[in-house]
C-alpha cells in the first residue's frame, strides 16, 4: 500500500533532523506488531479453555485469575510467548531504530505491546518504555523484593494450545522466596505505574515532545490516551499512523497534525529517512 506523506509532514520531519533541541516520541501498539504475524489475541486466537468452560483473554489477563488457575494463566503466556518468539521485527521496526540512532536523547519509544519486537530490532532498553510490560520476562506475584528476571529461553519455544506447565512449574517459582512468579505484564485489573509501567515517565515525555507519532494503536488504554492528550494540550505536531480513524487521527487533526492511513510499514522508512538527512 503506497501512502504519500504530506510535504508539511516531511518538511516538519527535516527541521527535527535539523534541530539540537526538539524532541521526538514514539507511541506504537498492536497494529505494527500485527506486521511481523503478531495476532492481537483480542480475536479468536486469544480465547483460552480451562475444563469445559472458554475464557475471553480480558478474563485471562486479570490477576483474579491468576490468583484461581496460576498453571492456566502460565499455559496461555507460554503459548503467547512462543507467538512472539517465532515473529522477526519488520521494516517498520528498523524504521524506529533509525530514528533512535539519528536523534539519541531526543528521541523516546513509547510501546504498549509486550512482544520485546522493539528491542529485539535495536532499540535501547533506557530510551524504550514498555508501558504494559515485556512476556520475555517474571516477577515474583508477592514482591518479595526480587527484581523482574528473563524467563529461560526454552519456555514455550514449541507450545501448542492445551499444552500444561506441566514439570516447568519448578521455573515458573520465584527465586527469592519460592513463591508464583508472574508474567511480567500489566493485566486488565491493574494499574499503571512508575517502578514497572513507567507512568511518570511516560507523561513527562509527552510533556518535553515536539512530534508525536503515534502507530498502529486504536486508543483503547489509559496512559496512551493520556500522552495523546498532554501532548496536544502542549502543542506538539501529533501524527497518526493507523488504517483506520481513531482517538489519535482525531488529536491529530485537531492539532494541525496529521493523520496517514495505512501501516507503519509503509511510512516509517521514509519519515526515518528524513531523519538521516
Amino acid at each position: 500500500m503506497s501512502v504519500t506523506v504530506p510535504v508539511e509532514l516531511r518538511r516538519a520531519f527535516a527541521e527535527l533532523a535539523q534541530s539540537a533541541r526538539a524532541r521526538l516520541v514514539v507511541m506504537t501498539g498492536a497494529g505494527i506488531s500485527a506486521e511481523s504475524g503478531i495476532p492481537t489475541f483480542r480475536g479468536k486466537d486469544g480465547y483460552w479453555t480451562i475444563g469445559s468452560a472458554e475464557y475471553h483473554p480480558q478474563e485471562m489477563a486479570t490477576h483474579a485469575m491468576f490468583a484461581r488457575e496460576p498453571e492456566a494463566v502460565w499455559s496461555w503466556y507460554l503459548y503467547r510467548r512462543g507467538v512472539c518468539r517465532a515473529a522477526e521485527p519488520n521494516v517498520g521496526h528498523d524504521a524506529v531504530v533509525e530514528m533512535e540512532r539519528a536523534l539519541g536523547d531526543r528521541f523516546c519509544l513509547i510501546t504498549q505491546n509486550v512482544d520485546g519486537l522493539h528491542l529485539i530490532a535495536g532499540n535501547s532498553q533506557a530510551r524504550t518504555y514498555e508501558i504494559h510490560g515485556n512476556i520475555d520476562f517474571v516477577r515474583c506475584d508477592v514482591d518479595c523484593g526480587r527484581t523482574p528476571w528473563r524467563l529461560d529461553d526454552d519456555l514455550g519455544r514449541g507450545f501448542v494450545r492445551g499444552d500444561s506447565v506441566g514439570a516447568d512449574v519448578a521455573r515458573l517459582r520465584c527465586p527469592g522466596c519460592g513463591g508464583w512468579g508472574r508474567p511480567h505484564v500489566l493485566w486488565f485489573d491493574e494499574y499503571y505505574d512508575e517502578a514497572h509501567f513507567r507512568f511518570d515517565s511516560s507523561r513527562r515525555a509527552a510533556v518535553a515532545a515536539d512530534v508525536l507519532l503515534v502507530v498502529g494503536t486504536s486508543g483503547a488504554t489509559n496512559l496512551p490516551m493520556q500522552v495523546g492528550a498532554i501532548a496536544l494540550q502542549k502543542g506538539a505536531l501529533i501524527v497518526d499512523i493507523n488504517p483506520e480513524p481513531n482517538p489519535f487521527s482525531q488529536m491529530a487533526l485537531a492539532g494541525g497534525g496529521s493523520f496517514l492511513r495505512g501501516s507503519g510499514g509503509d511510512v516509517l522508512p521514509e519519515l526515518a529517512s528524513l531523519l538521516r538527512r
